[in-house]
């Protein structure tokens, strides 16, 4: 065997088991905690609207994202990583499915 067929060899074999490597890493299940799933957003939005039209007085974001956090249908476990920003994602994800509803007040008087 010529010193080029070996190599061609060996790089294919390295090549294989890097890329079993690669792929034994890679995440195979979605995780528990996972809070960008479809159905994740939907829970969300969800707690959002109900606590907006809770709510007496129209709210800005912050006093929703504290009321979000205090609300007993909010999974701490689940969305550990919900902030100001993913609220703030929610409702514009929210104002361009509605495209009638324009800031939190409209959602509230619906």
């Amino acid at each position: 065997m010529h010193t080029s067929t070996l190599m061609m060899i060996f790089f294919i074999l390295l090549l294989v088991v890097s890329i079993w490597k690669i792929y034994a890493f890679l995440p195979n299940r979605q995780l528990q905690d996972d809070d960008t799933t479809r159905e994740a957003t939907e829970q969300l939005e969800n707690l959002m609207i109900k606590i907006i039209k809770q709510n007496a007085t129209a709210l800005d974001n912050k006093e929703l994202f504290s009321l979000m956090l205090e609300d007993n249908d909010f999974d701490k476990k689940k969305f550990w990583r919900f902030n100001q920003n993913r609220l703030n994602h929610l409702l514009s994800h929210y104002f361009l499915q509605n495209p009638h509803v324009k800031n939190i007040e409209d959602i509230h008087n619906m």
